[in-house]
């Protein structure tokens, strides 16, 4: 079961860096749950404002893929720690785009139950990517 979860999870995220949409349909259970939304899905909850993040996300980041750095299984839970990567390119809370080329590090935690991701909890490094993006100082300067 544990390896059926990671392999999901890991479709998930490698049909979303294809720009393929459809996946959130066929792998969010119609409960869904994002404890951790990002700041840019609108108000929306569910598939629906998983469908918003998706659309919001690829319109400020272009290239957008992931890496897989780690990745766990207990139960119904699947841990990866991995990390974004692509470049900004559409405004972000006002900030025009950067073009610059940015990477976050975060945590993702899925629970998968009937063969589908039911909820989901994430903490990425903001901070980090809004000085990347120029939003704010970078880190160290």
């Amino acid at each position: 079961m544990s390896d059926a979860n990671k392999a999901l999870v890991r479709q998930l995220l490698e049909r979303a860096d294809g720009n393929d949409s459809s996946v959130l349909d066929e792998v969010l259970h119609p409960d869904y749950v994002d404890h951790n939304p990002p700041p840019f899905q609108g108000p929306a909850t569910g598939v629906k404002g998983a469908h918003d993040a998706f659309t919001n996300g690829i319109a400020i980041f272009s290239d957008w893929h992931h890496e897989v750095l780690d990745q766990f299984a207990d139960g119904d839970f699947v841990i990866t720690r991995l990390r974004g990567i692509g470049k900004h390119t559409g405004p972000f809370f006002g900030a025009p785009a950067s073009n610059a080329d940015v990477s976050m590090e975060g945590i993702a935690i899925h629970r998968v139950a009937d063969g589908k991701v039911v909820e989901h909890w994430g903490q990425v490094d903001a901070v980090g990517l809004l000085g990347q993006m120029g939003v704010i100082p970078p880190m160290g300067a």
